[in-house]
Formats: C-alpha cells, structure tokens, sequence
C-alpha cells in the first residue's frame, strides 16, 4: 500500500530530542487518521503538546478517529473552547459518535456552537439508538422530486457545485418525502436526458429501516457490495443516508470488541493508561475468573483421598480439562460468529446441536484411544487408561454441548456471549473435567 502522507512513527523520539517543528512539518502534511494513530501511540503526556501542532482544520476529523479512551483522556487536558471550535466542524454523523464520549455541560456548548439546521438535523440522528441504522445515518442525502426528468436533475446538481463524500446515488421522493426511488449516478449520465428519473431507478434496492441493527447494515454492505443505503422512517419517509466509511468502523469495532472480549477487556482501551486505571478495569475480570477456579478446586478437592491413593489422576485430569476446553472453545466462536452475521437462529439451533455434538462425539473417541494408549504406557496401568479415556469423550461432548447453549442462554440475559462466553465455557468444562476423572476412577479403581 502506498501512503500519501508522511510516516508518524518518530513523532516520540522528535519530542525527546527537543526538535518541535519537525513534528509540525510532518503533522502539516499527514492525514487526520495517521494523526490519530500517531497520538494513540504517544504517552498520555505527549498528546496535548503534540495537539497543539495539528492543523486546526484537521483536529475535528483527527477526534473523530480516535479512540474512546483517547478521546475522554484528551479532551480533558483541553479547553472546552478549543474541543467545541474542532466538533463543531465535522459531519452530523461524525459529532453523533463522538456525543456518548461527552460531558453534558460540553454537549449542550456544542449543541449552542453549530447552526439550527444541523442541531436539528443532529437531533434527529441522537434520538435514535447509538448502534441502529438510525444512529448511524448522516442527512446529507442528495434528494429530488420523482416526477423530473433526468435533465432537470443534472442542471440542479450543477447549480449544487458538489456532492457529498461517497454519493453514488440520487434519491427521488415524492410530495410528503416518502422514498420513491434510487437513482445511481451511473445511469444518471449514461440515459437520455428527457427520460423521467423514475425511469432508471433501481429495481429492488437495498433499504434500511431507521431501527434496524448496526450488524444488519453491515451485513448488507458486505453482502452487496454497498457504497451507501437510503433510511427510511416506518412511514417510509427518506430519513437520511448511511455511508460505507461508517459501516467500515462498525465492522472494525466489531473485529476489535471479539478479540478483546474473550479477555474481558474494552476494545476502546488505551494502550498507555495510567497503571492504576488499567489494574482497576482489569480486576474485576481477574476476579471473576478466581471465582470460576475456585469453583473447580473445590471439586478436586471432593476426592482428595482418591487423588492421595493413586497420584496419577492429579497428573491427567488437568490434560482432560484442557482438551474439553479447547473444543468447547471451537464450538463457541463458531456459534457467537453464527450468531452474529445471522446464519444460527432458533430456526437451525438444533441442527448445529446435532453436528457439534457429534464432532464431539468423533474427537472425544480419537482423543480418548491417544490418551489411554499414552497412560497406560506411562503407568502400566489399563483400568486408569481406560477411566481417562471414558473422561475425555465426556467432556469433549459436553465442551460441545456447553458451546452451543452458553452464547444462547447469555444473549438472552442481555450479556455479550463474547465477553461472559469464554469464563463460563471453562468453568464447565473444567468442572466436568475433574468430576469426570475423579468421579470414574473413585468408582472404577479405589
């Protein structure tokens, strides 16, 4: 990939060494996302000296691309002044994400700032949910009435001069704003000009309601290779436009929020946060994790005379956790992915059931024939090879079987599979695991 702006990877090291106008020079000519990566990079003590280079034009798309952690530790070394000249600057759409990341006293000076039109318009696109087609739309649709002819409709988008970013469409309504139509640019060029717009519209285009989820919209971008969707109002009146520069960064959240989540960590953390902030938000999941170990100590500690009488079983069963684990992982990210992008519902929950369990099933018995093999080489002992490997096909399943029901049952008590899966995938697993081991070979070998 070739990059049109200056790299930003030195910008510490010109600080350290005393040399300012370099790092002006390179900010002068870089563009606003490389800016923000470049302050992402930087000690929370650097950033405000080096926002203090960035060009004013720039700073309000440089906020817009930061992090929210960034962002809150930013804005609070600057002055409201300077925050308010910089946002209000930027898209509705672009001030509508940044709004959740703002004190109200903040947010109301810079509803005060911008022009009544867009505090309308802003209005509009907050009254909707943070993480719905609605509160991803911007209102700068190019619109026309759906009765002109394509000659009409070039001569008013010469008298406009410019276009939004990423217009790849007109939208035709009629008299009370109900969308009637899309009319690609494409053919708007390409057709006679005394043709009727609605003449060239598109045949079945893709549409979002304004309360329909931001995984929906993205899905459809991705599906159909989307360059920007019209959002209509239940009424079907054209509400405003959804762009794919706004569904990248749902996409990329989205990316971000499975990998940390599975560590109990906020996708938006700032990698240089004071120690004692990062320990604080990290606590609480390392103490919901003591809880989960506690639980399967207490387990093992149920049969601490079998352990005691063969020493043997504190060797294995850790292997028979592990593996039950590892599948039941396997299987979860496969469903919270399903999950996510709509290929598992209700509907075919019980045909994924069914395979999983069987794959289980398949591994568990392959697995169990390796490990008997090896603890009875190891110990000279069948009957303890034979109680490992019965252990090993058991949690293998139940790893499965837990897979499919954890995201399920969490996404119906309103908590994130992704971020709550993982922590009680392994408790069960581990808890099955050891009562399986111990629970068999109490039975079977003492």
């Amino acid at each position: 990939m070739q990059q049109s702006s200056p790299p930003l990877d030195n910008i510490a090291e010109l600080l350290e060494t005393g040399d300012p106008q370099a790092v002006s020079d390179i900010l002068a000519n870089a563009h606003p996302a490389d800016i923000a990566d470049a302050l992402e990079q930087l000690n929370p003590d650097q950033r405000p000296i080096v926002w203090e280079m960035v060009p004013h034009a720039q700073t309000g798309e440089v906020l817009a691309e930061l992090g929210e952690e960034v962002f809150k530790d930013l804005a609070s070394d600057l002055e409201n002044e300077d925050l308010i000249d910089s946002i209000k600057l930027l898209d509705i759409d672009d001030i509508a994400d940044l709004v959740p990341d703002l004190e109200e006293e903040l947010l109301a000076d810079v509803l005060s700032a911008v022009d009544p039109q867009t505090r309308d318009s802003l209005g509009e696109v907050l009254s909707y949910p943070e993480d719905s087609a609605g509160g991803l739309m911007n209102v700068d649709a190019t619109v026309v009435r759906d009765d002109v002819t394509l000659e009409v409709v070039l001569r008013f988008l010469r008298q406009r001069g410019s276009l939004p970013q990423q217009t790849d469409s007109i939208y035709m309504v009629d008299r009370a704003n109900v969308l009637t139509g899309i009319l690609p640019i494409e053919r708007l060029i390409t057709s006679p000009i005394e043709d009727t717009a609605l003449t060239h519209r598109l045949e079945n285009p893709v549409i979002f309601s304004s309360l329909d989820d931001q995984e929906t919209v993205a899905k459809a971008f991705a599906d159909y290779d989307l360059v920007s969707a019209p959002v209509i109002s239940e009424e079907g009146r054209l509400l405003g436009r959804i762009t794919i520069d706004d569904v990248v960064d749902v996409i990329r959240e989205q990316a971000e929020h499975d990998i940390m989540a599975t560590a109990g960590l906020k996708n938006e953390a700032d990698v240089f946060a004071p120690v004692a902030k990062t320990s604080r938000n990290r606590a609480v999941w390392l103490g919901v994790n003591l809880i989960t170990a506690l639980l399967g100590s207490w387990v093992i500690g149920q049969f601490e005379g079998s352990i005691q009488q063969l020493v043997a079983l504190a060797v294995l069963m850790p292997i028979v956790a592990s593996m039950g684990g590892n599948a039941g992982t396997q299987t979860l990210t496969v469903m919270i992915r399903g999950m996510s992008t709509g290929t598992i519902s209700s509907v075919n929950l019980k045909n994924v059931l069914k395979k999983e369990a069987m794959v289980g099933v398949l591994n568990g018995l392959l697995w169990a024939v390796v490990i008997a093999v090896i603890a009875t080489l190891w110990y000279k002992n069948v009957e303890l090879g034979l109680v490992i490997a019965c252990a090993m096909v058991a949690n293998l399943v139940m790893g499965a079987i837990a897979g499919v029901f954890i995201p399920v049952l969490l996404q119906r008590l309103d908590i994130d599979p992704a971020l709550a899966g993982g922590v009680a995938l392994t408790t069960v697993t581990d808890v099955v695991g050891y009562f399986a081991v111990l629970g068999l070979a109490t039975w079977f070998l003492l």
